[in-house]
C-alpha cells in the first residue's frame, strides 16, 4: 500500500511512518523544508515543502497514493490554528488528485462523554480540560467540521492524554463514540490505531475514540 503521512516529524506521525515501513508499506513523509528529518528506508520518500498552508505543493505528495494519514496538530497552546489550516490544504490536494481515504488525529474532549463516564470526569475534569485548552479545541473543531464536510472516506481518531509509552497494540476503541474512563494512550498506539483504521470499513465516516 502507498501511504502519505503528514506531521511525520511529530510524535504520532513519526510512529506512523516507522510502523508503516515495518509493515511493508511504501511511505511518503511530508516534512517542512526547515525541519530536520534523518529517517532513511528503501520504501520511504521524503518530500520537503515550505509549509502546509498552500494546496499546490501538497498535490505531488498525495497523487497516486492509497491513503493519507495526518498527525498534524499543535504542539502547544500557543501554536495557533495549525490543524485546521493544514488539513484544509491536505483535503484540497486530495480532491485534486482523487485520493479518498483519509485518517486524521484529533482529541478525546471533542467527542461526547460516554454514558457510563464517571461524575467527576463528566462534570468537573472534562469541563476544566476544555476551558484550559479552549483555543486548541476550537481549532480541532474547525478541522473536524472540514473533514466531515469533505468528499473523502474519512476517519477521525480521538485519543485522550498522550504518553511516550511503547507500542502495545492493546487498547480500547469506540467507533462513533468515546472510550469511558479512558485517560491515556501512547503515541505509538495511536499510530497503530490509525494504520489499522485504513482497512476497517466500519471506521469510514466515523470518529473513533481510543484509550487504554
Amino acid at each position: 500500500m502507498k501511504l502519505t503521512v503528514f506531521g511525520a516529524t511529530g510524535g504520532i506521525g513519526g510512529h506512523v511512518v516507522q510502523q508503516a515501513l515495518a509493515a511493508g508499506h511504501k511511505v511518503t513523509a511530508v516534512v517542512r523544508t526547515s525541519s530536520s528529518y534523518e529517517v532513511a528506508h528503501p520504501a520511504l520518500e521524503v518530500l520537503r515543502v515550505p509549509g502546509l498552508s498552500a494546496t499546490e505543493p501538497l498535490v505531488e505528495a498525495v497523487d497516486g497514493v492509497d491513503a493519507v494519514i495526518s498527525g498534524v496538530g499543535p504542539r502547544g497552546r500557543k501554536d495557533g490554528p495549525v490543524a485546521s489550516g493544514s488539513t484544509r490544504s491536505i483535503l484540497a490536494a486530495m480532491t485534486k488528485t482523487g485520493v479518498r481515504r483519509f485518517v486524521a488525529v484529533s482529541a478525546a474532549p471533542l467527542g461526547p462523554a460516554a454514558l457510563d463516564e464517571s461524575f467527576l470526569n463528566r462534570r468537573i475534569l472534562l469541563p476544566l480540560i476544555n476551558a484550559f485548552a479552549a483555543d486548541v479545541y476550537a481549532d480541532l473543531r474547525v478541522m473536524e467540521a472540514d473533514i466531515e464536510g469533505s468528499d473523502t472516506d474519512w476517519t477521525i481518531v480521538r485519543p485522550p492524554k498522550l504518553t511516550n509509552g511503547s507500542l502495545t497494540g492493546r487498547y480500547r476503541t469506540a467507533v462513533g463514540g468515546t472510550v469511558s474512563r479512558g485517560y491515556t494512550i501512547s503515541r505509538a498506539d495511536v499510530a497503530h490505531s490509525m494504520l489499522a483504521a485504513i482497512d476497517d470499513p466500519a471506521t469510514i465516516h466515523q470518529p473513533a475514540g481510543i484509550a487504554y
